[in-house]
């Protein structure tokens, strides 16, 4: 999803900050419900259909899928500013916090709550055929940091907008070397077979490539009109990128629409771990920060860097490793279903907790 990131102001309550997301945004969860229900109904009726767009692939990719997924990636990555990198030094203690909570706990915390609840908790309930299938998925959503919705957050957290652009750039070059090998590990541990070529086309298909053209575009933008164009065209895109995320999940859940019909409760018991580790990590994050007297401005976009997920990447990957039926690519959904409310919940808990935080500072 795109958003332009806007600057933080010292002002403001709860409501007012609500406000700042943009109306589709806001009701995000409420379109994703359309869409879920939606694609649910079509793939119920229109079974054929959605069995030929699930034909619709090369080396594994599935065709349709791919061209929303860039329709969405590239505009998100438009809005990072690369030369941001050079600013890491400033707040090197909660760069680290965050690198820390997002490379080193999010995604081995996440394989975890997988293997506690899919494969034992819930497995009495859950198909048996996808119970490996629903825990990759897990640890995709799980192992890439969100990027393009974190300026939202940490607009609405009142953070530091120079920290918050300089992590988010962190995280998206470590993402290009780190993400492939993470997750090639932790299926691994899961005993989940690796495809190690799908893996490596997925990360070059979905990070690489639209990282590249979105630094060219972006540099071509400023040069030619500055800032004023570079955010005109976001503006212009904002409205694709989401349309191409609902469009998606109509897809997905077209493509799985009679599973859905048959275990609905599947959604819910795949979101306990989601909720878990999104709270837990923010958790981890805020605490850490405040351990090593980091200013609230920047514990708060840490905490909700560290808890949110490149959902977009996780659910292109799932599709591409597992296949548009599988339940890799509906546990990456159910994070989209859940991103938006849990996050805003984790907003207020900072906002309010601003009082607490600063009183170990002072």
């Amino acid at each position: 999803m795109s958003h332009a990131p806007a600057k933080a102001t010292a002002a403001g309550n709860t409501a007012a900050d609500d406000a700042r997301i943009g109306f589709f945004e806001r009701y995000l969860t409420i379109w994703v419900l359309l869409c879920i229900a939606a694609g649910t109904l079509l793939g119920h009726v229109l079974p054929g259909s959605f069995e030929a767009l699930g034909n619709m692939q090369i080396a594994q990719v599935n065709l349709p899928v791919a061209v929303l997924i860039w329709l969405m990636i590239i505009p998100m990555l438009l809005k990072i500013d690369f030369g941001a990198l050079g600013g890491v030094r400033r707040q090197w203690k909660g760069i680290g916090v965050t690198l820390f909570v997002n490379w080193a706990v999010k995604p081995f915390s996440m394989a975890l709550l997988g293997w506690i609840f899919i494969r034992h908790v819930f497995a009495g309930y859950l198909p048996a055929d996808q119970l490996d299938s629903y825990i990759a998925g897990l640890i995709l959503l799980a192992a890439a940091p969100c990027t393009a919705m974190v300026f939202v957050w940490s607009n609405l957290c009142r953070g530091e907008a120079n920290f918050t652009l300089s992590q988010v750039a962190l995280n998206d070059a470590i993402m290009v070397v780190a993400f492939a090998p993470i997750v090639a590990l932790l299926l691994g541990i899961s005993s989940i077979t690796v495809p190690w070529n799908t893996l490596l086309l997925s990360v070059l298909l979905y990070i690489v490539v639209p990282v590249a053209i979105s630094v060219l575009l972006r540099r071509r933008m400023l040069s030619h009109g500055g800032e004023a164009r570079l955010q005109s065209l976001l503006q212009r895109l904002g409205p694709i990128s989401l349309g191409a995320l609902l469009a998606t999940l109509v897809l997905l859940f077209g493509f799985q629409g009679r599973q859905i019909l048959a275990q609905p409760a599947v959604i819910a018991m795949l979101a306990v771990p989601i909720l878990i580790q999104v709270y837990f990590n923010a958790g981890l994050a805020y605490a850490l920060n405040r351990r090593f007297r980091v200013p609230h401005c920047v514990a708060g976009p840490s905490a909700l860097i560290g808890a949110s997920n490149f959902f977009e990447l996780a659910v292109a990957t799932a599709v591409g490793l597992f296949g548009v039926h599988s339940g890799a690519a509906l546990a990456t959904v159910v994070g989209v279903l859940i991103e938006v409310p849990v996050m805003l919940s984790v907003v207020r808990i900072v906002n309010r907790s601003k009082r607490w935080y600063e009183a170990a500072q002072a």
